[in-house]
């Protein structure tokens, strides 16, 4: 098993993205902590993983207050005994639509959603990968922070954000070995999916692949197991990356 006695926390893990890479962790031996903020979701997921015979627990996380981010490492350390994983997945998207159409509280819960999120991980997370000799954080960035469209203005550059966050933490961190990359999804069939393409249509799902050069959306499945390898002792020497999971798109 690759993540065989480690501890991983995954936030937005309740769904989606996260819910893809929670459980490919736990099917890999890690010992799992699904943070989400829809306290149904992520006890689906936790209690999943258990009834197919892995470790997890989930705990209430909005990874925009400080509070709550310090009390879901806290949570992991008291029950998992520490905490060597911590995937900043948690997002929130912008319906897609003219920049100037997104009113001020909608651009300040992104900001804080997809970009704040990062500092508040690194502000509690750091402690308890010291604590350990090392850690490994990985953050979902997007191919929307590499190739920035209209509609998506503010999404974009928060995930923009993500990316150069990911490769600076990764200088400043690498000392204390511990490693920090981050993932570039295309858009996949996840929840979000509407919101990205300004409505989930047969037409606009048609005009979106057909930007795709492998011809299909992402899947969790693809996301998990590329989070999976940045996560295993199989990239030990890789760090500061922005993987693009995208099939091609960013070409």
């Amino acid at each position: 098993m690759r993540l065989k006695d480690k501890v991983a926390i995954v936030t937005g893990g309740g769904s989606g993205f996260g819910e893809g890479i929670a459980r490919r962790f736990a099917a890999e031996g890690a010992k799992v902590v699904v943070a989400d903020i829809d306290d149904a979701k992520g006890e689906r997921v936790a209690e999943a993983i258990a009834a197919a015979g892995g470790a997890a627990d989930y705990v209430h996380a909005d990874v925009s207050r400080s509070k709550e981010v310090a009390a879901m490492v806290a949570r992991a350390r008291s029950r998992f005994a520490g905490v060597d994983i911590i995937v900043n997945n948690a997002g929130m998207p912008q319906r897609n639509g003219p920049m100037l159409g997104v009113d001020e509280a909608t651009f300040d819960r992104i900001f804080a959603v997809n970009v704040k999120s990062i500092y508040l991980a690194a502000l509690h997370g750091v402690p308890a990968f010291e604590a350990r000799g090392g850690g490994v954080f990985i953050n979902t960035a997007s191919t929307a922070g590499l190739r920035p469209r209209p509609g998506l203005v503010w999404y974009n550059g928060s995930k923009g954000a993500v990316i150069a966050l990911t490769k600076a933490m990764a200088i400043e961190l690498a000392p204390k070995r511990i490693r920090v990359n981050c993932l570039c999804p295309v858009a996949g069939d996840t929840p979000m999916l509407g919101d990205f393409m300004g409505g989930d249509t047969q037409e606009n799902r048609a005009r979106f692949v057909a930007s795709i050069p492998l011809g299909r959306l992402s899947t969790p499945a693809d996301i998990a197991n590329a989070a999976l390898y940045l996560a295993s002792d199989e990239a030990e020497f890789i760090t500061g990356v922005a993987l693009e999971v995208d099939g091609g798109r960013c070409i």
